[in-house]
């Protein structure tokens, strides 16, 4: 197996898969930590494509815009992804174990409020028709997650909710900044 880009980007020799094994060398912030590190990540994200921004902790993520299903505000959030066995993008719900899913997957799961989000990437920018896994595609998943990401089992074991994992497949190009909902000249 060949070793990832410095960068963490796929290793783009299709012979070999990559890996994208992170070792977990920092402590698991506390559910109020998490949302104010997400509101400076998500700024820097707004204002930047440098790595340092895009590439934390050896993750390459995304900025996800959600529209909220009750109140109709967009609500943007930062997350790490891993790639499935396909190469598409995959968000997990952990919310570090919390009990509860955390508002951005509430929000995406309802397809009436969000049959596309909008998903900021290091240099670009997609439309995304997000797919929850369930059942046996997500317990491949999962299995391929915890493998290169050990520190999802600690936070299984933390919460009886199964967490989920979201593919965020590239439904169609958008432009980095423009995150307003399509209009309906936009849909294709």
């Amino acid at each position: 197996m060949s070793t990832p880009p410095a960068d963490g980007s796929p290793d783009n020799d299709s012979s070999e898969t990559s890996s994208q094994h992170v070792e977990q060398s920092w402590a698991t912030p506390t559910h109020a930590e998490i949302v104010e590190i997400t509101k400076g990540h998500v700024a820097g994200m707004e204002a930047s494509d440098a790595d340092p921004v895009w590439l934390i902790a050896g993750m390459q993520h995304v900025m996800l815009r959600t529209v909220g299903r009750k109140t109709g505000n967009v609500h943007k959030v930062a997350l790490p992804t891993w790639n499935d066995s396909d190469g598409v993008r995959v968000v997990v719900g952990s919310f570090a174990g919390h009990d509860k899913n955390p508002s951005w997957f509430t929000n995406l799961a309802d397809s009436a409020a969000n049959p596309e989000v909008y998903c900021r990437v290091q240099g670009g920018a997609f439309w995304s028709a997000p797919e929850v896994l369930t059942g046996s595609e997500r317990d491949h998943a999962w299995a391929g997650l915890v493998a290169d990401r050990p520190w999802y089992n600690d936070y299984q074991a933390k919460t009886s909710r199964p967490i989920p994992l979201v593919r965020l497949p590239e439904t169609r190009p958008a432009t980095p900044g423009v995150v307003a909902a399509p209009t309906p000249d936009e849909v294709l």
